[in-house]
């Protein structure tokens, strides 16, 4: 079966949708805009008829610009953003609360006393941004009927009317089973969802139903979160590997192989992604807000967008002395101290414009490089991916506080790119993963400009800030 296949990356802040093709790459491309809304105390949800309308209309507008019939379709998630729904009529019960979501908070407050066993049964630690305490508060606070879910189930169920999730998204509930990749009961018990109706888990590429949503019908053949997709569209199909994708958030992922590997770094232990009946796994690392954190400046004035970055953080040599935590949303990996405030100090009448935003680079730079030091492994060169990358002053400044090369992706869609090759697997059994992957040659390489006792030295004021909030704001 050789042909186009649709690619729908369903994101925070929009829905991107590729039709890709074996031969000739890229043909057709459609995106629409996500609204959330971010509310006070730290919430931020999204209507959930505007995600659904957004993957439709971006995956129309693709096809309609490619004008040639597709043999498939894959659609990747944001991974952590739940809703309730009624199953017998698709209809949302709830709005859709976004991974960056802190209302559960009391819910990881009230599982505390569990929170070691949660971490050794599913891999991830006692956080709000998991879905599982979403789930919960939703069934405490908002309603009982219908299923409750992360945003794949919902999105695939009104496309094809099944009801799945793959691998990879299940393990970013904190309800999965890490070493069986099946649901645990025990983790259910504990959120008070024993008595949940959870989807069937699928591997990543494999047919789960048909959707005339597009047009003619398309066979569904690939399911990723996200950052996993942009994982294998980045060819880190094996242990040593590792790419950090800048959108919204930073997420950072690491291959570690066919065991998921637990340990104390602080990062996440998630599944990569099953194929043919075989997990992969990874470990996972996040920023929550880049790209968020560049529009908050935005929307203060001092920048117009992202595509300001460089020439107005271009106008000075360095920060003056200005140290930006942009703890936008909370410190996630390695601290987990999701209820903290950022933090910009070091400011005086000669601050200006440009030292904010290289502050802001600096302070984005040095989480992904705490990030990376968590791997404990050996890590040659990074690979990046995502809209920010296109500054290369943040990619000089990644380069210069990891002390490593970044090589700043070509493909300025990794994520859907991903899911178009999950979904080409799943339509075209016994294709090697390698053969369905987009060449991988970087745009630009960033290499490391200063001294590794200059890259120390700033680091260290950065996590000296990070220790001031962290004192400011015990846990």
């Amino acid at each position: 079966m050789t042909g186009p296949v649709l690619s729908v990356d369903q994101g925070t802040s929009g829905t991107k949708a590729l039709v890709v093709c074996p031969e000739r790459g890229v043909i057709g491309a459609g995106f629409a805009e996500v609204r959330p809304r971010h509310l006070p105390g730290g919430l931020v949800e999204v209507d959930p008829e505007e995600l659904y309308a957004s993957v439709v209309e971006a995956g129309r507008r693709a096809l309609a610009e490619a004008r040639e019939p597709v043999v498939a379709l894959g659609l990747a998630n944001q991974g952590e953003t739940v809703l309730a729904w009624d199953p017998a009529t698709g209809r949302p019960l709830t709005t859709a609360l976004v991974w960056q979501d802190r209302r559960a908070e009391s819910v990881c407050e009230e599982l505390a006393p569990h929170a070691e066993e949660l971490r050794a049964l599913t891999g991830l630690p006692l956080d709000p941004y998991f879905a599982a305490p979403k789930m919960a508060w939703i069934r405490r606070h908002l309603t009982r009927e219908g299923v409750v879910t992360t945003t794949d189930a919902w999105l695939v169920h009104r496309l094809t009317g099944a009801y799945v999730t793959d691998a990879a998204t299940a393990s970013r509930t904190q309800l999965l089973d890490l070493d069986r990749t099946q649901w645990s009961p025990r983790a259910l018990d504990l959120y008070g969802l024993a008595g949940e109706r959870l989807p069937r888990i699928v591997g990543n590429a494999q047919p789960v139903g048909t959707t005339a949503e597009f047009g003619p019908e398309i066979p569904l053949t690939g399911l990723a979160v996200d950052q996993q997709a942009a994982l294998l569209a980045q060819r880190v199909t094996a242990p040593g590997g590792a790419k950090c994708t800048y959108g919204t958030g930073a997420f950072l992922l690491a291959h570690t192989g066919d065991t998921p590997r637990r340990g104390s770094s602080g990062l996440v232990s998630c599944v990569a992604w099953t194929l043919d009946g075989r997990t992969s796994y990874c470990l996972d690392g996040q920023v929550y807000t880049a790209a968020s954190a560049v529009q908050w400046l935005a929307e203060l004035g001092v920048i117009k967008g992202a595509a300001d970055l460089d020439v107005v953080g271009g106008s000075v040599s360095g920060t003056g002395g200005v140290t930006f935590v942009p703890a936008l949303a909370g410190l996630a990996a390695p601290w987990w101290r999701g209820d903290l405030r950022g933090s910009l100090t070091g400011l005086g009448l000669d601050t200006t414009a440009g030292h904010l935003v290289r502050a802001l680079c600096e302070g984005i730079a040095a989480q992904v490089a705490e990030l990376v030091d968590a791997l404990e492994s050996p890590l040659e060169t990074l690979r990046v991916d995502g809209g920010l990358t296109r500054s290369a002053l943040l990619m000089q400044t990644q380069a210069d506080l990891l002390q490593r090369p970044v090589e700043v992706s070509a493909l300025p869609d990794a994520t859907a790119l991903g899911a178009a090759a999950l979904a080409r697997l799943g339509a075209e059994p016994g294709q090697k993963v390698t053969e369905v992957l987009p060449d991988r040659q970087p745009s630009v390489v960033h290499e490391p400009r200063i001294t590794a006792d200059e890259a120390a030295d700033r680091r260290a004021r950065f996590r000296a800030e990070v220790s001031a909030l962290l004192d400011r704001t015990p846990a």
